[in-house]
């Protein structure tokens, strides 16, 4: 815990700081609140920029620091309004905090979040441990983007929290900045909608179900389409003729490409072109902010070219994934009773008309908000929602339903938004007028906010509840092992805890993919499955006598089965292609 929880303040209180002073170095003197987002994208380009120097992420540690430490100090007495922001921030951030630690109260312990519903983790970790190592990897040799990793890595170098810790805590952090970046949605509005608005927006029931899988890239990529869409509407509104007011948008693209190589830029890059065609912008000010974008990115072009040919984009590859079928499109809407997303209506325990009432409910706030928006020339939230309805009906129509449910959740904060700006705001604006909406109406829009406000908070507090939470440690073992034993097949000694509490049968399944695999309890009374031709034993105490010398301290022994049990093997078959092929994301 103690770990986790130091992860989450150091990932926090840098990407404050550092993506304050950075907005601050563009112009703007007033405390921004995409500047979360802003300092979490430049952590991103910081720490793989420089993890794989000597040191092997210590480097990056030092670079962190240095950075942050420069930043506090570089703001005294250069922003305004700082006090006001914290006295709206701190109760966001700490109710924001409480809801991502949901998981962990519910199931007593810390740990790898989403593994009996997603074993990607463990090739994260892989990669990471690769990292911190200073060794290759097979997500580094393809060009996968990892800037999330490093910045594990630089956690784990210099905090000494552990890599299991360090994505906990960058997959909570993102939680809690993306709820504060919401706050800039709502900046005219008194502190409890402000409040409410910013915390529903953040932690959406489609974002808070990927949360629960420990889907940490795909909620980083909903919080820097968020922000790069209200970065743009801050620099619209408050920044004036500044020429660097739209270099803030930049560096969050910049952040896209460390954390989601090109993909990234689909929802980005047709929000800013739309965004264009509907403002057109000063090319000046738009130029520089293009030039700071490029010369960042130009690092990763190589990788992103190599990236293209990454088994994800194989039309052969993840499909389902880990899925039952296509995510209907109205989850995206915030109302959906069930703790897992994958689930159509009625599946669960609530009733399939609970489903319709709610939405047929939240479609019709979002038409209202879309009409609302669209009078007010809300120019930036509108092509952020025109470019991700874009992609998720491109990923409807050509992708696989893996794919078209990652677009719908990174688009959800947008469509939370677009529901409850109009709810939440006090007074409406039209093309030919500005009039104080009835005592009538605005009870209606009161009752409205309300109603949803505590739907779609249930919701997303269900996702979070229901999330299972893994291993608390984790070796590279088996991933090495999985070299050794080919297609097996394979017995799989584990901890009664690792099993039954942590969820861990379907991690080590995962890292055991390729052969036949059987895991059990070490407790467990019984015979070598038929057919066994090699025993993982979690502890060496437990190991079968057989034939090889267990390695010295190591958690996990292996052992080969010298007279193998006759009879065709039960063990399920771990194809690569099973469920899933490799992080597909």
């Amino acid at each position: 815990m103690t770990g986790t929880y130091a992860a989450v303040l150091a990932i926090c209180a840098a990407s404050l700081a550092i993506g304050q002073a950075a907005i601050v170095l563009c112009g703007g003197r007033s405390w921004s609140w995409p500047a979360p987002a802003v300092g979490l994208a430049l952590l991103c380009a910081v720490c793989w920029a420089t993890v794989r120097l000597p040191g092997d992420g210590v480097i990056s540690a030092i670079a962190v620091l240095v950075l942050t430490v420069a930043a506090i100090i570089y703001l005294s007495s250069r922003v305004e309004g700082e006090r006001d922001a914290f006295r709206t921030g701190w109760p966001v951030a700490l109710v924001a905090l409480l809801a991502a630690s949901l998981p962990f109260a519910v199931e007593g312990h810390f740990g790898i979040l989403g593994t009996s519903f997603n074993p990607d983790m463990s090739q994260h970790l892989l990669a990471a441990d690769r990292l911190a190592e200073g060794h290759s990897s097979q997500l580094l040799a393809q060009g996968y983007p990892l800037g999330p990793h490093s910045i594990v890595v630089a956690l784990d170098k210099g905090l000494g929290v552990g890599l299991v810790q360090g994505f906990s805590g960058l997959t909570i952090a993102v939680a809690v900045l993306a709820c504060l970046t919401a706050l800039a949605a709502f900046g005219d509005l008194p502190w409890l909608p402000r409040s409410a608005g910013a915390l529903l927006v953040g932690l959406a029931y489609v974002v808070a179900s990927y949360f629960a899988q420990g889907a940490f890239k795909e909620t980083m990529q909903a919080l820097f389409l968020l922000a790069f869409v209200l970065a743009l509407r801050e620099a619209d509104r408050s920044w004036g003729d500044l020429p660097l007011r739209f270099v803030p948008a930049a560096l969050i693209a910049v952040g896209s490409i460390y954390t989601y190589s090109f993909p990234g830029l689909i929802w980005l890059g047709a929000a800013a072109a739309i965004w264009g065609l509907l403002t057109r912008p000063a090319p000046r000010a738009l130029g520089l902010a293009l030039v700071v974008f490029l010369v960042a990115a130009l690092p990763e072009i190589g990788r992103m070219v190599d990236f293209h040919s990454f088994e994800t984009f194989d039309p052969n590859g993840p499909g389902l994934g880990n899925l039952f079928g296509q995510i209907s499109p109205f989850e995206a809407l915030g109302i959906w009773p069930s703790g897992d997303f994958r689930l159509a209506p009625g599946d669960g325990a609530v009733p399939a008309v609970a489903y319709y009432l709610g939405i047929a409910f939240a479609l019709t706030l979002f038409t209202y908000g879309l009409v609302w928006l669209w009078r007010r020339r809300e120019a930036a939230i509108l092509s952020g929602l025109a470019a991700a309805a874009l992609a998720y009906a491109a990923a409807r129509v050509a992708g696989t339903p893996y794919t078209a449910a990652k677009a719908l959740e990174i688009g959800a904060p947008l469509v939370a938004v677009a529901i409850l700006l109009p709810l939440l705001t006090p007074t409406c604006r039209f093309p030919l007028g500005i009039r104080e909406q009835s005592d009538r109406r605005r009870s209606l829009l009161m009752v409205a906010a309300a109603l949803f406000v505590l739907a779609a908070g249930v919701c997303s507090l269900l996702a979070l509840a229901n999330a299972p939470v893994g291993p608390t440690s984790y070796s590279s073992k088996l991933s090495e092992y999985r070299k050794l034993v080919g297609e097996g097949p394979t017995l799989v000694l584990a901890s009664p805890q690792l099993l039954e509490e942590e969820h861990g049968e379907p991690f080590l399944a995962w890292e055991l993919r390729g052969g036949r695999v059987c895991i059990r309890a070490a407790d467990e009374p019984g015979k070598l499955p038929a057919g066994t031709r090699f025993v993982i034993t979690q502890d060496p105490e437990d190991a079968f006598e057989l034939s090889t010398d267990p390695e010295e301290g190591s958690e996990w022994s292996l052992d080969k089965v010298l007279a193998v049990p006759p009879g065709k093997s039960p063990c399920p078959l771990i194809a690569v292609r099973q469920a899933r092929q490799g992080p597909a994301r």
